[in-house]
């Protein structure tokens, strides 16, 4: 498969271009910082430099033109204000979809956040960041010409991966290392029959082999 992956410097997408290159897969990474590319091309990743924050629909389906399957990884950052949460969070994965659908790229799957919610109030900068993943999350499930599936993990560690996770539509709070969350991401890319879903991940006591397979009916 040839997958293209939105945010490919983030903590997720490098552990991610890391899982699918090691399995063979194609892998390019869309980047804002050329001096990011080295640390994807040692991931096994071809580096893309393109701000989704300023390039246009045509520019961005021409990177993905070709692809079997697209990531949204991307995120502002737990830096950033109120307004990028808005221009990344929310306009680029909205871009991003947008570029797929003109590309012919049909498998599409989102990182997005637990509690992500178009209608969540408050006015903290987590409370947008909610909000934006949430309208972003809305947008790319009311489009027909994707075979999308939203991934919502837990509260991310930087833990060692157990292998063992807990991936249902309504898992409740819980920790989750991003090495696991990379690899249910792999899983999926490659499991179309989890299409229409919006998925909690937390970790648990299910491999992510059987994880995925029980949530897409196999």
């Amino acid at each position: 498969m040839r997958i293209v992956i939105a945010g490919g410097h983030g903590q997720i997408a490098l552990r991610l271009e890391r899982l699918l290159a090691a399995r063979g897969d194609e892998v390019a990474g869309i980047i804002r910082k050329a001096e990011q590319a080295d640390d994807l091309r040692q991931a096994g990743a071809e580096p893309v430099v393109l701000d989704l924050e300023s390039a246009s629909v045509d520019e961005v389906a021409e990177r993905m033109r070709g692809a079997d399957a697209a990531v949204f990884a991307a995120g502002a950052g737990p830096g950033s204000g109120a307004t990028r949460k808005d221009t990344v969070d929310k306009a680029a994965a909205v871009l991003f979809a947008d570029a797929a659908v003109q590309a012919g790229v049909r498998r599409f799957v989102v990182v997005s956040s637990m509690g992500a919610d178009p209608r969540h109030q408050g006015d903290e900068i987590f409370d947008v960041y909610l909000r934006a993943k949430g309208e972003a999350d809305a947008y790319v499930r009311g489009l027909d010409a994707l075979d999308w599936t939203v991934l919502r993990p837990g509260q991310l560690t930087d833990d060692a991966g157990t292998g063992l996770v807990r991936l249902e539509a309504r898992t409740g709070r819980g920790p989750i290392p991003r090495d696991d969350v990379a690899a249910v991401l792999a899983e999926l890319v490659d499991t179309s029959a989890t299409a229409g879903l919006t998925l909690e991940l937390i970790s648990g006591s299910a491999p992510v082999s059987v994880a995925v397979k029980s949530v897409a009916g196999n």
